[in-house]
């Protein structure tokens, strides 16, 4: 029984192990939707590198198409930044490198480093509703979804009718807090707001709706 406390720590740390990598893996599969579903409708800004270019990443470095480890996937992130980070010793407060940082991180799944980067960004260009969606999202996959949902509200102020921070907002309602009357509230905002999307991208909407309102029915 003495080693009982030993042993349930190292069980923790295991299983927080699991949880981290278990949230990498649903980010590459479900969690896409957050931040890109409406990539071409918001305002200029440094290109980003979507999540789901991680994993051609590690394949290319040699791991045959699997699941990169996070050991692996921190090495990817620190080659990847190595340059942007050079240029920011010399210019610190260039909101456009400090942004691509944050993107890399965030594509390698280094949460907490990417938002790092991001928060400085926004401290150099608070107004840029682009940044703040892509901390928003970054926050919820770290496991902050009050933080995630703050930074959206704060997108919004500065453009009520930004298409990502809506859909967004919507998603992590919905998935991070089961506010399902919120999340459809935002997507309706959305599709008024935003009377030229296009038919897809419309459709994926509302059939978002549709799926939350029939998930509260049953």
């Amino acid at each position: 029984m003495e080693n009982e406390p030993t042993t349930q720590s190292t069980a923790a740390a295991a299983w927080q192990v699991k949880q981290v990598y278990a949230m990498a893996v649903i980010c590459l599969v479900v969690g896409l939707a957050i931040g890109y579903l409406f990539r071409g409708s918001q305002s200029p800004a440094p290109p980003a590198q979507p999540a789901a270019n991680a994993q051609p990443a590690a394949s290319a470095g040699g791991m045959g198409g699997r699941m990169p480890s996070l050991d692996e996937m921190k090495q990817i992130a620190d080659k990847k930044a190595a340059p942007l980070l050079e240029k920011l010793k010399g210019d610190p407060n260039n909101s456009d490198l400090l942004f691509q940082v944050g993107n890399i991180y965030r594509a390698t799944h280094r949460f907490k480093d990417a938002a790092g980067y991001y928060d400085k960004a926004l401290q150099v260009d608070p107004k840029n509703v682009a940044i703040r969606t892509e901390m928003a999202s970054t926050l919820y996959y770290n496991g902050d979804v009050d933080g995630a949902i703050s930074q959206l509200q704060q997108a919004l102020r500065y453009d009520p009718k930004d298409a990502n921070s809506l859909f967004n907002l919507g998603m992590i309602k919905w998935q991070g807090k089961q506010d399902s009357k919120g999340a459809v509230a935002a997507w309706q905002q959305l599709l008024k707001s935003n009377p030229k999307l296009s038919a897809e991208r419309k459709a994926q909407v509302q059939k978002l709706m549709a799926d939350v309102q029939m998930q509260g029915k049953s």
